[in-house]
């Protein structure tokens, strides 16, 4: 009981008062690739997460040594770090997260087990062209959150103290990244309801490369924004499926129609590949 209390007090401290905190490295057996670090958030709101093989095992179908993957909304690299043994040392991983607090985490998981992936943590978001906004939570502690034009948003009331940068990712990547555009093959997206926007921003690099896309269904988003959702990946040319979760057995459905996709009312995971 008394654990339980202190635990709420700390929850309770989190969701009010903004601080940051501080990061613990746990080791993860990965199966035939050995026992790797992973650096978690110790932020009292967030629960641990855990990369395991079988999340290699799902993201090797789509993914090879040496491809390109691009990971939009990493967090901390539960999903970046799993998908950057797959690219391995030969390729390249970028994972993309613009909340200061959970970026440096993911900066640390990024510049650990070197010997096994090429990973890159940028702290911009993605958009149509070159701009600031603010990043706005509905926690203090920056659990959660995403980005606004302005300080009146729907992600809550705690404003982060500077703008954080939003980039045009088309040009960031020819501009930066030259070798290794032409290998693209992978793009995760998770950006709080904000996946479609960046499916749109994205339309020639999609267009160009064709890579596999995986973005999130929210379960109660309105059957327009479901549709949407379904339209803006479907007209660049691709079969739809969904699934749960990344584990290796994960159960995969296509899409068939349209009017699939607002049949969904749990959260799930969206991934569409070339026609």
């Amino acid at each position: 009981m008394l654990n339980y209390i202190k635990a709420s007090i700390k929850r309770k401290i989190a969701r009010r008062i903004t601080k940051e905190y501080p990061y613990k490295i746990i080791n993860i057996d990965m199966g035939n690739l050995g026992v790797i670090e992973f650096a978690n958030w110790d932020n009292p709101l967030v629960y641990p997460h855990i990369p395991s093989a079988s999340m290699v095992e799902f993201f090797k179908k789509f993914i090879k040594e040496g491809d390109f993957a691009i990971d939009i909304g990493a967090n901390i690299g539960d999903t970046s770090v799993p998908i950057a043994l797959c690219t391995g040392k030969t390729g390249l991983t970028l994972g993309f997260d613009p909340n200061p607090f959970v970026f440096k985490i993911l900066e640390k998981n990024a510049s650990i087990n070197n010997h096994l992936y090429n990973l890159k943590a940028i702290p911009y978001a993605i958009s149509n062209v070159d701009e600031e906004y603010f990043y706005i939570s509905s926690e203090a502690s920056f659990s959660n959150g995403g980005i606004s034009k302005t300080k009146d948003s729907n992600h809550g009331k705690y404003i982060y103290h500077e703008k954080i940068k939003g980039i045009n990712l088309s040009d960031f990547l020819e501009k930066n990244y030259p070798t290794f555009i032409n290998k693209l093959s992978f793009i995760k997206i998770d950006t709080e309801g904000y996946d479609k926007e960046i499916i749109k921003s994205i339309s020639n690099l999609i267009n160009k490369y064709k890579p596999v896309i995986v973005a999130e269904i929210f379960g109660k988003d309105s059957d327009e924004n479901k549709i949407e959702l379904f339209e803006v990946i479907e007209k660049n040319g691709y079969n739809i499926f969904y699934f749960d979760d990344f584990y290796k057995d994960t159960k995969i459905e296509k899409l068939q129609y349209i009017s699939d996709i607002i049949k969904i009312k749990n959260n799930a995971n969206l991934f569409a590949v070339p026609k």
